[in-house]
């Protein structure tokens, strides 16, 4: 059945698709913007455009519900990164997990485990490296910025952004090989 069709006859569809999805794209806001009011309040302004949208009947059943809900909140998070470039680049991130874009709702006690100590060997790994490969290797993995972006918030040529994170990935591989660290 399609969406439009189903969400014509009640309004209570549009709730059941909200709290079917709402977890997921939570989670993925949140891995993005690692800022819990931030979160919600993209969060929010995510289910309220896709509702208008909906209701306006603007929405094509050309691809996955799901995605196109993503896409959305995709577009307000790099809205928001960009509406904040020059704020202070985020380096600490001890409040991030970096597994939480994950969805695994039933993780038993090993899984648990395994995943906090990936977490805490990446961030240990992170840190490591000197400051101005933390920032590109933060801002592109977990803000999501192109390297466009990156070299307008350093202040550099997009090929020096380029290279930092090349180099950046080859020191992290270096520092877990020297330090016997599997992730």
């Amino acid at each position: 059945m399609e969406v439009k069709s189903v969400l014509s006859e009640n309004d209570k569809i549009i709730e059941t698709f909200i709290t079917r999805h709402s977890q997921k794209i939570y989670n993925f806001i949140f891995s993005k913007v690692l800022d819990k009011n931030i979160t919600e309040d993209i969060f929010q302004d995510t289910f309220i455009k896709v509702v208008k949208t909906l209701k306006k009947g603007d929405y094509s059943e050309e691809g996955k519900f799901l995605s196109w809900v993503m896409r959305i909140a995709h577009n307000l998070i790099i809205d928001h990164f960009r509406q904040n470039q020059r704020k202070r680049i985020f380096r600490h991130f001890e409040d991030f997990s970096f597994l939480s874009g994950i969805e695994d709702g039933s993780l038993d006690a090993e899984k648990y485990l395994i995943k906090q100590q990936t977490e805490t060997r990446v961030k240990r790994l992170i840190e490591e490296l000197p400051p101005d490969q933390q920032d590109v290797i933060i801002m592109r993995i977990y803000r999501d910025m192109t390297f466009k972006e990156i070299s307008e918030e350093m202040g550099v040529n997009i090929n020096t952004s380029l290279g930092r994170m090349r180099y950046a990935l080859t020191n992290l591989r270096k520092i877990a090989k020297r330090n016997n660290i599997s992730i």
